[in-house]
């Protein structure tokens, strides 16, 4: 398996100011969206998120997205290694995704094909 990019998620209280930061920081334009009642910033390897409390606590529980080239084969080796599948692969409006619990306790989104 292996990892071809990583994506860091980070809630923030002000999604305007933090966009303009890290497309400062980046050098990188911010492609805003929305996606399960928050309001989301896709800029460089950063993820930004801002939203009501009850969801975007569920969304912070995620540390990162990790992109792999095949996701079952993925999800296969992360649990034959100790990995807890909390969400198996699906189909979603942005590609298929899992999500996984490592055996450290984190938690990550994987998408892939």
């Amino acid at each position: 398996m292996a990892i071809t990019s990583v994506v860091l998620r980070r809630r923030v209280d002000d999604l305007d100011s933090a966009v303009l930061f890290y497309e400062r920081l980046t050098g990188e334009p911010g492609a805003r969206f929305q996606f399960a009642g928050l309001e989301l910033a896709s800029v460089g390897p950063f993820l930004l998120f801002s939203g009501p409390s009850e969801i975007a606590g569920r969304f912070a529980g995620v540390a990162a997205t990790l992109s792999v080239p095949d996701l079952d084969a993925a999800v296969a080796d992360c649990a034959a290694a100790g990995a807890e599948v909390i969400a198996p692969p699906a189909e979603t409006p942005n590609g298929r995704r899992a999500v996984l619990r490592h055996p450290d306790g984190g938690v990550f989104e994987y998408v892939g094909r």
